[in-house]
């Protein structure tokens, strides 16, 4: 039997926070302080959190919600948008396995239950997920050669 389990991670949780640096700096050449200090700032009272997941007690992905994310330093026109669905990675050997999905739906209902209305998200990258998890895509654009969908979703 698998035991799936998800952490709120907490701004004292140096262990995981450090390893989901390092999860980031692989994946996406994030600066391991900046995704320590990233996570350090997420506030409760602004409905920001990051979530591990783990499988029989071993670490496999994690994504969070956020009020800053990337886009809107490009495209400020979408800085009326809050609540971001970002950072969302699975560990490589575990790709494929559904397990994207489960997380997303977990920060989707974690959102819901802090009484959020709805959230948004960009991606070049995910689109088939998103939309299977019924997401609605708000606007295309392409940004530094890249097709990025804008998406929404109503809890």
């Amino acid at each position: 039997m698998t035991d799936i389990k998800f952490q709120i991670i907490n701004p004292g949780d140096k262990e995981y926070t450090e390893l989901i640096a390092e999860w980031y700096l692989s994946e996406w050449n994030i600066p391991i302080k900046t995704t320590i200090d990233k996570i350090k700032k997420l506030s409760a009272t602004n409905y920001e959190f990051q979530v591990l997941m783990t499988v029989d007690n071993k670490p496999v992905a994690t994504g969070g919600i956020y009020n800053h994310v990337g886009l809107l330093d490009k495209e400020p026109r979408f800085k009326i948008y809050k609540n971001w669905l970002a950072l969302v990675y699975t560990v490589p050997e575990n790709r494929g396995k559904g397990l994207g999905t489960l997380i997303c739906r977990h920060i989707q209902t974690h959102s819901k239950v802090l009484g959020l209305k709805d959230i948004y998200l960009f991606t070049h990258t995910a689109e088939n997920l998103y939309t299977r998890l019924k997401w609605q895509q708000l606007e295309r654009i392409t940004l530094g050669g890249k097709d990025i969908v804008v998406m929404k979703k109503v809890l």
